[in-house]
This record gives C-alpha cells, sequence and structure tokens, in this order.
C-alpha cells in the first residue's frame, strides 16, 4: 500500500500538447474536509486506505496542494448536446491532474471535478456543489458494484466555499477515476473544426493506449470503432436491464471506452416506467428511459462521421449495424439471467415484454420485483407477487407461462434458484430519495449517511443484517424528485 507522496506520474495525454488541453491550477476550496472515500477505488492506485483521514488528502482533493509530478490540463471537446452541435465545450468545471499507474501497470486519470474556472466554463464558475458531487460519487460506485461499466469515484471533499444555484449551496470537489476522459466530442471537435493533423493524433493515442489490440487487424481504426459500437451496446444493455436512466447522454458525455461517464441528473428506476424521464430540463423526453437505446446509436453515428477521414463509410455504416442486434443479445442474456433461466428459447423476448408492459401498467416497483421473484420456487413467487398487479388477469396468464418456461428451462432446487437469482438481481439500488436523504445530512455536516448509504451499495446482492430500510419502495415524495443537470 502506498501513501500518497508515493503515486507514479505518466502524464500521456499532457503531452499531447496545447491544442489539446489547456493548462490550469485548481481553485482552493475554503477550509477542506472529506465528505466520503472509496476504499475500492483508493485500491485502484494502491493507496493505503488510512490515508484518506488525513489533513494532506483533503488538501490535495480540494485544491490546496498538488505533486510536482501532476500537470492539470482542461480538456478541450465539442458535443451535440439534445441534438444541437455546440462547436467548443470543453471542461468547465474539471480538471485532468494527471495519469497515474498503478503496480498492475493499469493508468488511471485523476480527474477534479469542481476544480474552478477554465478557458472553457463559458458562464459557468467552474464549481461543483456538495449535493451533485455527492450523487457522482455514489452512482459511480454503485454502477460498478451492479457490474455496469463506468467511471469510479475516490473521493468527494466538501468545504464552506459558497457557490450560487437556484440558491447558496457549498462547493465541493469529486476526484474520479478512469482509465481515460477522451470523449466522442473531442473527435467532433477535431474533425469539425477541420485540424486534420490534431485529429490523426488523437486516434493515434486512443488507437495504441487504449485499443492496442486493433493494431493487429487489417484495418485498425475500423476495429477500433466496431469495438468501440460493442462496449457501447453492452453498457446500454446493462442500464436497460438494470432500470438506469443516464438523463443527459449528449455526445460530449458518451466515453470513447464505452463506460457510464459525467453523471447529472441520472436516476434508477423506482416504479418500471418505459417513458421515464429523469432530467426535468429534458421536456422532448429526447433521454427518456426507453430512447436511451437509440440514442446510443445515434451518437455513435455522430462518432462514425467524426471518423471518415480515417474509414470508408460503408465500413462504418457495417460496423454500426452490428449496435442493435448486439445490444439486444446482451439485454436479452441479462433479463434471462434476472428471471432465473438459464437456457435460451425464441419466445423469450416476447415473456419479457409481457412482464415489463404488465409492471408499466400497474405501477410495479422494477428492482423488488425481481428480486422477490427469486425468493422461492415459480409457482410460490408469482403467488405472492400476484397482488402487486391491478390487471391480474393479466398477471395470472403472464405467470402461467413464466411457470412452464422454468419448468422446461431444468431441474434445480429451491436453494440452487435463490442463490442464482440472488446474484444478479439487487436489493439494494441508489434510489434517488435515499441519496437525497445522504444528501440533505451532508449539507449540514453530517456524512455519516452518505458513507452508509455508499457502503450499502457496494455490496447490493448481499443483504445487509440492520439496513433494511435501504430495500424498501420510495415514499411518494421520493418518486418525483426534480432532478437538473446542475445538480
Amino acid at each position: 500500500m502506498k501513501a500518497l507522496d508515493e503515486l507514479t506520474f505518466d502524464n500521456r495525454f499532457a503531452r499531447l500538447g496545447d491544442a489539446f488541453s489547456t493548462h490550469v491550477l485548481p481553485e482552493p476550496l475554503d477550509e477542506p474536509r472529506l465528505v466520503v472515500a472509496s476504499k475500492a477505488a483508493m485500491a485502484l492506485l494502491d493507496l493505503d486506505p488510512a490515508v484518506a483521514e488525513t489533513p494532506v488528502f483533503a488538501e490535495l482533493f480540494g485544491g490546496h496542494k498538488l505533486w510536482a509530478e501532476a500537470e492539470p490540463r482542461a480538456m478541450v471537446y465539442s458535443g451535440h448536446q439534445f441534438g444541437g452541435y455546440t462547436p467548443q465545450l470543453g471542461d468547465g468545471r474539471g480538471l485532468l491532474l494527471g495519469e497515474v499507474y498503478n503496480e498492475a501497470g493499469e493508468h488511471w486519470d485523476l480527474h477534479l471535478k469542481g476544480a474552478g474556472m477554465t478557458p472553457y466554463s463559458r458562464m459557468g464558475d467552474g464549481r461543483a456543489v456538495l449535493r451533485s458531487s455527492i450523487r457522482e460519487f455514489l452512482a459511480s460506485e454503485a454502477l460498478h458494484a451492479l457490474g455496469i461499466p463506468t467511471s469510479r469515484a475516490l473521493c468527494v471533499i466538501g468545504s464552506s466555499t459558497p457557490v450560487w444555484r437556484e440558491k447558496q449551496e457549498r462547493g465541493a470537489m469529486v476526484l474520479r477515476l478512469a482509465h481515460s476522459h477522451i470523449r466522442f466530442g473531442h473527435f467532433e471537435y477535431f474533425y469539425y473544426t477541420k485540424k486534420p493533423e490534431q485529429q490523426a493524433e488523437l486516434a493515434e493515442h486512443v488507437l495504441n493506449l487504449h485499443y492496442p489490440e486493433c493494431r493487429e487487424q487489417p484495418e485498425p481504426y475500423l476495429a477500433m470503432f466496431r469495438e468501440i459500437v460493442e462496449r457501447n451496446a453492452e453498457m446500454i444493455a446493462k442500464w436497460q436491464a438494470y432500470g438506469f436512466c443516464h438523463g443527459v447522454m449528449n455526445t460530449d458525455n458518451m466515453s470513447i471506452l464505452g463506460i457510464t461517464f459525467d453523471f447529472g441528473p441520472f436516476a434508477f428506476l423506482d416504479d418500471f416506467d418505459a417513458h421515464f424521464i429523469c432530467n426535468h430540463s429534458d421536456h422532448e423526453g429526447r433521454y427518456s428511459f426507453s430512447n436511451q437505446v437509440p440514442i446510443g446509436q445515434w451518437n455513435l453515428s455522430a462518432l462514425a462521421q467524426a471518423l471518415t477521414p480515417f474509414i470508408s463509410v460503408e465500413a462504418l455504416k457495417e460496423a454500426l449495424g452490428l449496435y442493435l442486434p448486439l445490444y439486444q443479445a446482451h439485454y436479452l442474456d441479462l433479463m434471462r439471467r434476472r428471471l432465473g433461466l438459464t437456457t435460451a428459447e425464441e419466445d423469450d423476448q416476447t415473456l419479457v415484454e409481457g412482464l415489463l408492459k404488465l409492471m408499466q401498467n400497474s405501477g410495479v416497483d422494477y428492482t423488488l420485483f425481481l428480486r422477490r421473484l427469486g425468493d422461492e420456487s415459480a409457482t410460490l413467487a408469482v403467488a405472492r407477487l400476484r397482488d402487486d398487479f391491478v390487471d391480474m388477469a393479466g398477471f395470472d396468464a403472464w405467470a402461467e407461462r413464466y411457470k412452464a418456461r422454468v419448468a422446461r428451462d431444468g431441474d434445480d432446487t429451491q436453494e440452487q434458484r435463490r442463490e442464482r437469482m440472488h446474484a444478479v438481481n439487487p436489493l439494494y439500488i441508489l434510489r434517488n430519495y435515499l441519496a437525497q436523504n445522504a444528501i440533505t445530512a451532508a449539507e449540514s455536516g453530517d456524512y455519516s449517511e452518505v458513507r452508509r448509504l455508499h457502503d450499502v451499495l457496494t455490496r447490493p446482492f448481499e443483504e445487509q443484517a440492520g439496513m433494511e430500510q435501504y430495500a424498501q419502495r420510495p415514499p411518494n415524495w421520493g418518486k418525483h424528485l426534480e432532478i437538473s443537470c446542475s445538480s
């Protein structure tokens, strides 16, 4: 285990130069203090978890100190926001402090969000508030625990710095980790500004550092794009299977690595609702839950356009054609497992869709229904869950099909069924009201709830003694919380 001054830096992105990013120093927070830290994320840097409680930890990640080897840079990129192209965006409140490699040889970006103004802040103040920092921290680590590809979060540092949003709040910083913070919007920026040399340099950087296996293919760039398509298809399949809504799927929020990235007005479904919109600024529902699948394809098409200098249009179209079949295969595989099925049948898609339609019409809690379905045999489980549905006759018809399908799937004991289903159906998810409770306490200076919630969410599939309150349906007020991009 390492101390903070023993981290080894290798700032590969910074070496690309000033065409790709601008050197900026963090603006320190007043009276920085640790809110919460992730031991699992610290382990990625080989850090001793005890260092989180030291004053220097809060000073480093609150903008007061900096490693001599760090090279803080604000990245420049562009992107399609709600379908319209914005020519220049960039890190308006974030800084890539540098890249650290661990003893396993993995490189991790240290990216400080809320670090103050940069040349790309536009009209913003460059700050993040405590509530948004807590939400990003919890979401990053919760998604990872569910097996969904995501950036990670090492810590949240709070402060007494006043920040104005809809009201006065307190500034905070979240330190996030990823193998890269390059987005679709990086490629769009150099494509639309007609900078072919820099675009080629960026493509080589991504290919060599993040997709080296594609070098062995006859067309390395095409192989890389195909891999990006496949990763995004799998990631979004996992979002849909676990009821996760991103909320702002702009191309500048899409990672070139196919990981969940840039958390804003995200939410997990409470009651199943295919049309759920988690961002109250999304008036047209562009990024509704059901739209995430086609929007993923739209965003990949935008990236494909930016890659036309390197790959033929026909080859790009062919690669894009892989997205929906791959998504459907990954999604159906996950949903079979969530229903306790171990084999595949042609009619499984209809079985899943029939259940979701019944859940939609009855306001059934998505997470708890699937968890309880695995508590006992299929026959006993559907009999017990029947009362959750308004259309009981419709559910009875579905239950008969489900029981017959389970019977055809093969023999196993009730205990084997429970173990298998509970391994993929979480008991605990990051519901908005749980996050809000933790935020409310933290804003009054009590960080115990955010730390306890974080700990529960790191083991979502495991029933934890004394934590029953985290596995309940939300109160009515908790189902209708408005979450905005500024949150």
